[in-house]
């Protein structure tokens, strides 16, 4: 690993630390140190993460699109960018970043945009959508306590 990649792995290690701790001002500084070193689709990802986390939503966007321009195979950016849209209740702008979360290369938490479009599609009446969106979570991640939970408040209104 190079003296560069070396930094920006340095930098934003520090700002996710900083993020977890809960200084979202100083994580922010710091990704962006980090990109400034070497962008990188993680680095990105997480600026809009924290940017989200002071409910600046259209950065936090702005931020996970430049993400996806360096790896359209990264698929935590689009599950983050229909994450946003749905907490400013955009949900039918959310769906089509969800589904391509879902099918992208790189990505290892499938189960979160599942539950993300259980959650439109429950908020918008398509309960058998959103217990078909969370059964398939749980095909991914049987242990994922939030989708046994949506799934039992989804079947409890379908009776």
């Amino acid at each position: 690993m190079e003296y560069t990649e070396r930094e920006a792995q340095r930098l934003f290690e520090e700002a996710y630390t900083y993020h977890m701790m809960g200084d979202i001002d100083r994580a922010i500084e710091l990704y962006k140190q980090s990109i400034e070193v070497q962008p990188s689709a993680k680095a990105y990802t997480f600026l809009g993460w924290a940017f989200s986390m002071k409910n600046d939503y259209e950065k936090a966007i702005e931020y996970c699109k430049k993400a996806i321009e360096i790896d359209p195979d990264f698929g935590n950016p689009y599950n983050d960018i229909g994450a946003y849209l749905i907490e400013q209740g955009r949900f039918e702008e959310a769906i089509p970043w969800l589904k391509q979360a879902i099918v992208a290369k790189n990505y290892d938490a499938r189960h979160f945009p599942r539950i993300n479009l259980a959650r439109i599609y429950l908020a918008t009446g398509r309960l058998y959508d959103a217990l078909e969106e969370v059964e398939e979570a749980l095909k991914l991640e049987p242990d994922y306590k939030p989708a046994h939970v949506l799934r039992h408040q989804i079947l409890g209104m379908l009776n």
